[in-house]
């Protein structure tokens, strides 16, 4: 099926003529931020996550420090402050926000799991070539922010040398993965991560993707399994398979960019049961589409405002990554 014609989603004209625009009507929006900027909470299905909220931060530079504060449940704010290396995962406690320090603050070598998590906020860090494993698993896991990353390993092993860089999986829900930039792997962000698991993950995976930059990821832009995706306003570049609906998933493909892709969207690969998939407003670059099933996800049910196509890739390679909050 053909794309449809791109329909404009929000006027920009200015900030405060939309400001009061919207005020005027019911159903209110946000703002769509200038290039760089950074919400101050995520917008999405991830929306009401605090983390450790204002709890007094700790600084740590160590992995048996780091260890130690991120465990627990009760409130925290960890400083991740030089790079630390790992190996395997660590697990991260419900109520925590993990925040680096600066541009360059992160880890190497392995990364960070939330397993029966909630309230978790995941920002500014640099995760890169975790071996054998994700950058980051969120598994049977709820309310979770994962903002202003870098994530990366690089192409010179096979595809299964490093796992993803964001997994999703095991009715994980509400999750909102912000201003990130996945960089030089194989296998980007998978949710849902098995054909054979509807009984766990129906009803849930709810996860919105907005202003991220995959520069050349292979695939898994995202995978999506059983769940409901929104995916608006990102940047992909250099992608074999983009955007894969399968599993009866419902996602909305919303005013994103693609460049040197092959397939931007896809509902019918590898799975028995394709997927469902609406566009509007993308600029696909000369990329193919296929589209099997048009899905019925055509309003998410929170407030936003998607930027137009044509002021993507300036505001999302101006803001994404670390060192931008």
């Amino acid at each position: 099926m053909r794309t449809r014609p791109p329909r404009t989603h929000a006027q920009r004209a200015s900030l405060v003529t939309a400001a009061a625009a919207a005020l005027a009507t019911a159903a209110v929006l946000a703002l769509p931020q200038s290039a760089g900027a950074a919400e101050s909470s995520p917008i999405g299905y991830g929306a009401g996550t605090t983390g450790g909220g204002s709890a007094t931060a700790v600084t740590v530079s160590t992995l048996d420090a780091f260890k130690s504060a991120v465990s627990g449940s009760t409130a925290k704010v960890v400083k991740v402050n030089g790079t630390i290396s790992l190996s395997g995962q660590v697990d991260v406690g419900s109520n925590t926000t993990v925040l680096g320090v600066g541009s360059s603050s992160g880890f190497t070598g392995g990364g960070l799991r939330l397993k029966k998590a909630t309230n978790v906020v995941v920002r500014n860090l640099n995760i890169s070539k975790a071996v054998g494993t994700d950058a980051i698993t969120v598994q049977q896991s709820t309310k979770v922010w994962i903002d202003h990353n870098t994530l990366s390993s690089d192409l010179d092993h096979g595809k299964d040398y490093y796992d993803g860089l964001l997994d999703i999986t095991h009715a994980s829900d509400n999750v909102t993965v912000s201003w990130n930039t996945f960089k030089d792997h194989y296998k980007g962000s998978l949710v849902g991560h098995s054909d054979s698991n509807a009984s766990e993950d129906t009803g849930h995976l709810h996860v919105t993707y907005h202003h991220n930059w995959f520069n050349n990821v292979n695939s898994r832009i995202p995978s999506l399994r059983f769940g409901t995706g929104h995916f608006y306003d990102n940047y992909v570049v250099g992608a074999s398979t983009a955007c894969h609906s399968h599993m009866g998933a419902q996602m909305l493909v919303e005013n994103n960019v693609f460049r040197s892709t092959q397939v931007a969207v896809t509902t019918n690969r590898d799975s028995d049961q394709d997927g469902y998939a609406n566009l509007r407003g993308n600029d696909l670059g000369g990329a193919a589409t296929e589209i099997s099933q048009v899905g019925t996800f055509t309003s998410p049910p929170y407030s936003y405002t998607a930027e137009p196509a044509s002021s993507v890739v300036a505001s999302v390679t101006a803001g994404a990554g670390t060192g931008k909050i």
